[in-house]
């Protein structure tokens, strides 16, 4: 681990950039169809147990990343297996995101450049952040967190004075019943993005003050969960479920849909660049999990000999994981969530906190 220190505040806002990142731009939750933002606010609950659990994690070893405490908990040889699994995950999930802002792009802005370049040119700019060191990226984002909420603010407002939103198409509420709602939050809305949070177990030993960890970390996830339910809850009452379910990228359909006074119209650009903002960390802090973890993992002390290796690789991983951007998300909702985000966000963190909860209290019974 480098040595540098982050703030509560720092982090607060980092997590936010980082849990609003591809979770505005993707279809979220919507095999809720109008009760979209109902599955995001129980999976943000839901969420908040899985980061409590990331939390106890910590207090029982504050100033260790999980690829270290892993070891101390299971073992030295299936400590390193599990830190090994968890360093591939992170960089995975960070070309997964890559991925999808580069189709952002391709389909928005620049359809005839080659989505390699686009991706190049965004892994490029999280190499050099990365390698500059997390103190770097947290001030970064307090840089950007205001200007980010600004143009939400802005395009919401918008949204209300051209008059687009009809509530009406948010009816009947629970229309399918609680069952349908946990369905979604189980298999979608819990792992993307309130489970993802379990990347910051490599990062919350950089926190100067480490009692301030859950307050930020909760903080977070609870605004963010609002948020992202105001979001969809927008993009079904402007668009309609039926629409949103199809759509690719639902927001940026919405904020298309802005029309005041004949002037103010083709306001997408400006949002684009609001989500590619939230895209960059949340590339970045992945990337950057990824990278710390080989580190420790291999006992390098410069950690930035790998960034671009390993920066290069996720480039290349992001184009090869699917062909097309329907096999993508479709790969992302059938063989990621089940096979990855349910074991690593949750049924292994679980496992671990058990057994640390066993470990420590034998020690305070010797100690006695």
């Amino acid at each position: 681990m480098e040595r540098a220190r982050i703030s509560a505040r720092q982090l607060f806002m980092l997590a936010i950039l980082f849990e609003h990142g591809s979770a505005m731009v993707i279809p979220l939750g919507v095999d809720a169809k109008q009760d979209v933002w109902l599955a995001i606010l129980c999976g943000m609950v839901f969420g908040g147990g899985l980061l409590f659990v990331y939390y106890r994690l910590f207090t029982y070893y504050p100033n260790l990343p999980f690829t270290s405490y892993s070891q101390r908990i299971v073992g030295s040889f299936f400590g390193k297996v599990l830190a090994l699994i968890y360093v591939l995950y992170f960089l995975y999930i960070s070309a997964r995101v890559l991925r999808d802002f580069g189709e952002l792009l391709l389909t928005f802005a620049y359809p005839e450049t080659p989505l390699f370049i686009l991706n190049a040119v965004m892994m490029l700019t999280v190499m050099y952040a990365v390698y500059k060191g997390i103190e770097v990226i947290a001030r970064a984002s307090q840089l950007f967190f205001f200007s980010l909420y600004w143009i939400l603010m802005l395009g919401f407002v918008l949204i209300i004075i051209a008059g687009e939103i009809d509530v009406r198409r948010l009816q009947p509420i629970l229309e399918e019943g609680w069952s349908h709602i946990f369905h979604v939050v189980f298999t979608q809305t819990l792992y993307v993005p309130f489970g993802e949070l379990v990347v910051f177990t490599m990062i919350f030993p950089y926190l100067q003050r480490e009692e301030k960890v859950w307050k930020a970390g909760f903080l977070a996830l609870l605004l963010s969960g609002i948020n992202l339910a105001m979001i969809m809850g927008m993009n079904v009452a402007v668009l309609g479920a039926d629409i949103v379910s199809r759509s690719t990228f639902p927001l940026l359909n919405t904020i298309q849909e802005i029309r005041v006074a004949n002037f103010l119209e083709r306001l997408d650009v400006l949002f684009m660049i609001a989500l590619i903002v939230g895209g960059f960390f949340k590339v970045g802090v992945f990337f950057y999990a990824g990278v710390i973890g080989v580190a420790d993992l291999f006992a390098l002390k410069e950690y930035q000999r790998l960034v671009y290796p390993l920066g290069i690789s996720v480039l290349f991983l992001s184009l090869a994981i699917a062909s097309n951007f329907a096999e993508h998300i479709k790969e992302g909702l059938r063989i990621v969530t089940i096979y990855m985000h349910v074991p690593l966000q949750m049924i292994i963190p679980i496992f671990l906190l058990l057994i640390a909860m066993v470990k420590h209290q034998k020690k305070e019974r010797k100690g006695r």
